[in-house]
């Protein structure tokens, strides 16, 4: 029984069209020429193990549904199963697994039952870390918002729309948005904008008798217009923000106080950064970050919060991640819309390009790291501090970090100069040391979960046990 070859040309288009890609941009995603990508377009060659593995990586395309008869299926799940990094050690070629396929057809599906063993014992693995700290306990207000952005993708489309439609209003960037968003609130709800006393360290105070917005005079000029559009938020979004925390459902009152602050937050942030503008702007200026944050009269760490936001169906920007980390390695703020995870619990991987942030101040630090997965990420890090007074006043140090996959690295300024193919240019980081299965790993803090060690007495290595 032969295995059919795959001329999958009119699905290959579809995929493309969907990503709003030509033909070349598609191509070299791919890593192929333009004519062959022509060719499986027109089914005049058909789709190789090779490109169908960057399809699944790079546009994730279900191999399943894409086959056309059951060995096809068969075929193209063992393909993927063994491009997984376990099996780097043992490549068969196509030809094989074909030969595989067509002789032995319950051999692979035996294959494929234990790599799914395999996938679910990693993820079980990996989910303790999400309750260690916290056995047999309710989340957290604070855990369950965190929760609801991450499953939304953290992007929320009622708000997003309606802060791009405020900022088309007030012609957002193209006018200032301090003074666009103060005109704003004078003409549209009576608001005036005042300082705050002296010796008054808040932000942001707002006195409805008098209709007055404080603010602190010492504040950057992005964080004045981030807190004038929060209170935008406050004026005119109160009944979309309550639907939302509705339909969420949350566990308790705290939680949806929580949440309608981050909502309110999510409004002030997309308002300064419109949507469709910014990600025409991120794309032109390759992702770099200054220009940007010029650009939109923004915070870096507004810019790298919004691109991990990019999520709008048929509208979505370079799948990136984004972390706030503080100088004791604790993430206070985390997304990931790519692969890379985050540990929810305890500190961050010190391998990690964030750490060396606080020791190159206002530098941006770039790194291309590889996962224990074989995921591979182009991370660029940069410490930030906050200030709204003058000598003696606390300053609050973070370093923020945001990144790709590697396959969307050349859409990055950050990547130039840099060899992506050089295997030792990737450096060898993890999620957290609990969950992390890297057993040479020299910064090693703890010995990782589910694993059992062995002490030499007689030989003292970097780690003072073997993990086995």
């Amino acid at each position: 029984m032969a295995v059919g070859k795959l001329y999958i040309g009119r699905r290959v288009r579809e995929i493309r069209e969907g990503a709003k890609l030509t033909q070349s941009s598609f191509a070299e995603r791919l890593g192929i020429s333009t004519s062959y990508l022509n060719q499986i377009e027109n089914n005049q060659r058909p789709m190789s193990a090779s490109v169908l593995l960057l399809l699944a990586e790079r546009f994730s395309v279900d191999f399943s549904a894409i086959s056309t008869n059951e060995n096809d299926r068969l075929l193209a799940l063992l393909v993927e199963v063994l491009a997984d990094p376990v099996f780097a050690a043992h490549s068969p070629t196509f030809q094989e697994m074909k030969l595989v396929v067509q002789n032995a057809p319950i051999f692979a599906q035996a294959l494929l039952s234990c790599h799914q063993a395999y996938r679910r014992n990693s993820e079980q693995l990996a989910s303790l870390d999400d309750h260690i700290g916290s056995w047999a306990t309710e989340p957290t207000a604070y855990e369950e918002v965190r929760d609801f952005f991450h499953f939304v993708d953290n992007y929320v489309h009622d708000l997003d729309t309606a802060a791009e439609s405020l900022a088309e209003t007030l012609d957002i960037p193209n006018n200032d948005a301090n003074v666009a968003l103060a005109k704003h609130l004078e003409a549209h709800h009576g608001v005036r904008i005042r300082r705050t006393e002296a010796g008054d360290d808040v932000l942001r105070r707002f006195d409805p008798s008098s209709r007055t917005l404080f603010l602190n005079p010492y504040l950057p000029v992005a964080t004045r217009s981030f807190q004038m559009a929060f209170q935008v938020a406050n004026l005119e979004q109160e009944e979309r923000i309550g639907k939302i925390v509705e339909s969420a459902a949350f566990r308790s009152a705290d939680a949806s106080d929580v949440c309608k602050a981050g909502l309110r937050n999510y409004f002030a942030g997309a308002a300064m950064l419109p949507y469709q503008v910014f990600l025409a702007t991120t794309k032109g200026l390759r992702h770099d970050l200054e220009l940007i944050a010029t650009r939109f009269g923004a915070s870096l760490e507004q810019v790298a919060h919004r691109l991990s936001t990019l999520q709008r169906p048929g509208q979505k920007g370079i799948p990136v991640f984004f972390a706030r980390v503080d100088r004791a390695g604790n993430i206070t703020k985390r997304h990931s819309a790519a692969k890379l995870q985050f540990a929810r619990y305890g500190a961050a991987c010190p391998l990690w390009n964030v750490h060396r942030a606080f020791e190159s101040p206002s530098r941006i630090i770039r790194q291309l790291a590889e996962t224990p997965d074989g995921v591979r990420f182009l991370c660029i890090a940069t410490e930030l501090m906050k200030s709204h007074g003058g000598f003696g006043t606390p300053r609050p140090r973070h370093a923020i970090a945001v990144g790709c996959e590697i396959s969307y690295a050349r859409d990055f300024v950050y990547a130039d100069g840099l060899d992506l193919t050089k295997k030792t240019a990737y450096d060898a980081i993890g999620i957290s040391c609990r969950i992390c299965e890297r057993a040479d790993c020299p910064q090693r803090a703890v010995p990782p979960l589910k694993s059992r060690l062995r002490v030499n007495r007689d030989v003292r290595e970097i780690l003072p046990y073997e993990i086995f």
